[in-house]
This record gives structure tokens, C-alpha cells and sequence, in this order.
């Protein structure tokens, strides 16, 4: 494998329950630089970009609401295998289904609430992380 680089988001929910530090550590334990961080709130423009393929899906209203209701961290990973290497350290999308030591099996939980909150977001392919990289740090592109 080559080295690669990822966007990865620690949403709103992983900010307001002080995980940003745990979920750091994470990721530089598993051999991942760090080369881009950013603390912020998501602007309407940035979630539109970043979400555009769910746009006019039912729970897309929803999704970018709560994207944008409080600070998030935005940051770019980079290392060998990095994007299925965070995908797969960050569990399943569903936090009940994810598995013990992954960042949502440990440390995200099912609330009654109408967007899953789940700590975190990694891009899913090279194209994808390319598109994200260039909407979360244009100065990276």
C-alpha cells in the first residue's frame, strides 16, 4: 500500500463530550500523522459541498442542522492504508453494531434522537477524500 491521505471529522457530539483527545490519541497510536487540524463550526457552504450526494434525502435537513449546531474538528490523516485503516478504527456507522475497541463500539452509543450521532466521519475512498480535503482545507488541494 501507499501512503494516503483522509478527512476526518470528530462531529459535534465527540466536541461537546471532550472526546476530541481520546479519538486523537487513536489515531496517532494506529501510525497516522496528523498533518492538518482545525477546531470550527461548519459553515452552511461547507456542509452543503461535503453532503451534496444526500441532498433531498429525508434525513439530510437533519444531518446538516446538527453538523452545524456546535464546533466540530476537522482534520487531514495521513499514512499507509489510512482511509479503510480509520474506517475500520472507527467502527461501524451504527454505534450498537460497531465493535468493542473501535472509536464507536468504545465510546458512541444509540440515543432517541433523529440523526445518529456517531463521533466521527473518515472519507470512503481516495476520490472522496480528495473532495472532502479540498472543501474542509482548500490550501491542501
Amino acid at each position: 500500500m501507499t501512503a494516503q491521505r483522509t478527512l476526518i471529522l470528530l462531529k459535534p457530539d465527540a466536541v461537546q463530550r471532550g472526546l476530541r483527545g481520546e479519538i486523537l490519541r487513536r489515531i496517532e497510536a494506529k501510525g497516522y500523522d496528523i498533518i492538518a487540524l482545525a477546531q470550527r463550526t461548519a459553515t452552511s457552504e461547507e456542509l452543503a459541498a461535503h453532503y451534496a450526494e444526500h441532498e433531498g434525502k429525508p434525513f439530510y435537513p437533519g444531518l446538516v442542522e446538527y453538523m452545524a449546531s456546535a464546533p466540530l474538528v476537522a482534520l487531514v490523516a495521513e499514512g499507509e492504508g489510512v482511509i479503510p485503516g480509520f474506517r475500520s478504527l472507527a467502527g461501524k456507522t451504527n454505534p450498537t453494531e460497531a465493535a468493542p475497541g473501535s472509536i464507536r463500539g468504545d465510546l458512541a452509543r444509540e440515543w432517541d434522537l433523529p440523526v445518529i450521532q456517531n463521533l466521527v466521519h473518515g472519507s470512503d475512498s481516495e476520490e472522496s477524500a480528495s473532495r472532502e480535503i479540498a472543501i474542509w482545507f482548500p490550501e491542501l488541494g
